[in-house]
């Protein structure tokens, strides 16, 4: 009886520790990440075979690894923290849900943003940001700065979807290209709180500290995130801060070509590979009356369709009820997994 009293004792004792154990391994699902320095370029053949930039990325690689990477590009005014919001509920991190569906990510600042270098703004272009990113591609496909990948698929947000579509269309070295918070109609009546939130970064007190800053370089004035990028979306301080937080330079001439490139050429239709388009349905900055249809995916495809060849299969997506930055967005989740569903099916891991 006492034999069995400790063998019974014993199991007991074991089950608890195996349940001690369970925090640990789900503690382990979470991905690795590290800070990268990547070398790049602003133009198409660095001189000599130099390159004379460096571009920041955040890279996260899911347990047991992942032979599909996204190269997230933040928007103008924006930095990497766009995909990871700091200090937000993780319903906010487009990140992360990509690297729990099973897919690595690369999260860049743009060259003259975040903790890229910062040439003079007069240098940077839409597609002088391309070229960076095609060599920040190019590193990730040879492994020259940290693991190898075999597919790349390319992520962009606003200005950063511009860069993302000059680079697919131009290069043609990705599996895929996700388009977000960019169509190719501005919208008149209602994109003038956007522009009128830039001003000169030397004036603003948190920027004008970076070292070396020239007058080119524009930021949002202090106070106006929310009604530039969220409105009419529901108001959530929280995230508004955080935003305010992060936000970070753009130099007009990006902006420039961004517009002849991305919305007057034909270009995009130079893209040979599966594309997704996903608005919020608020989106003052490219729909509305005059501008894009954002009021439906099918409205959406319609419109976007003809800027695209039919090797793009375009597929598309909208956040009901929210303006331009979507993944600040309540219902952001939707977007994650309406992007990990179409990688799944376009891509796959």
């Amino acid at each position: 009886m006492r034999f069995r009293l400790r063998r019974l004792a014993a199991a007991v004792a074991l089950l608890c520790a195996g349940a001690v154990l369970v925090p640990v391994q789900a503690s382990a699902v979470e991905a690795a990440c590290q800070d990268l320095n990547i070398p790049v370029s602003l133009v198409d053949v660095p001189l000599l075979g130099l390159k004379d930039q460096t571009m920041y990325g955040r890279l996260c690689v899911p347990p047991g690894g992942s032979r599909t990477l996204q190269v997230l590009v933040p928007g103008g005014t924006c930095k990497s923290d766009y995909y990871d919001p700091p200090d937000l509920s993780e319903t906010r991190s487009f990140r992360k849900a990509v690297n729990k569906a099973g897919y690595a990510t690369l999260s860049v600042d743009r060259v003259g943003s975040g903790r890229s270098s910062k040439p003079p703004a007069a240098l940077l272009s839409a597609s002088a940001q391309a070229n960076a990113v095609h060599h920040a591609i190019q590193a990730m496909r040879t492994g020259t700065v940290g693991p190898g990948f075999d597919k790349i698929v390319l992520v962009g947000h606003s200005l950063g979807s511009a860069t993302a579509l000059i680079e697919a269309a131009t290069f043609r070295d990705v599996d895929g290209v996700v388009i977000t918070g960019f169509t190719h109609r501005i919208a008149p009546l209602t994109v003038t709180p956007t522009l009128v939130a830039l001003g000169p970064a030397m004036l603003d007190e948190k920027m004008s500290k970076i070292v070396g800053l020239d007058p080119a370089y524009l930021t949002t004035v202090a106070g106006m995130r929310y009604s530039a990028f969220h409105n009419p979306g529901p108001f959530d301080q929280q995230v508004v801060d955080s935003d305010e937080a992060s936000k970070d330079l753009i130099a007009a001439g990006e902006i420039v070509d961004a517009v002849l490139i991305g919305l007057v050429l034909p270009y995009s239709r130079r893209i040979n590979v599966p594309v997704l388009v996903a608005m919020g349905e608020k989106d003052g900055v490219f729909c509305g009356p005059l501008a894009s249809d954002c009021s439906s995916a099918e409205g959406l495809r319609q419109g976007e369709a003809g800027y695209y060849s039919s090797e793009a299969r375009l597929r598309t997506f909208v956040v009901p009820g929210y303006g331009h930055s979507i993944n600040y967005a309540p219902n952001a989740p939707l977007l994650h997994d309406a992007v990990t569903g179409w990688m799944n099916e376009m891509v796959g891991r």
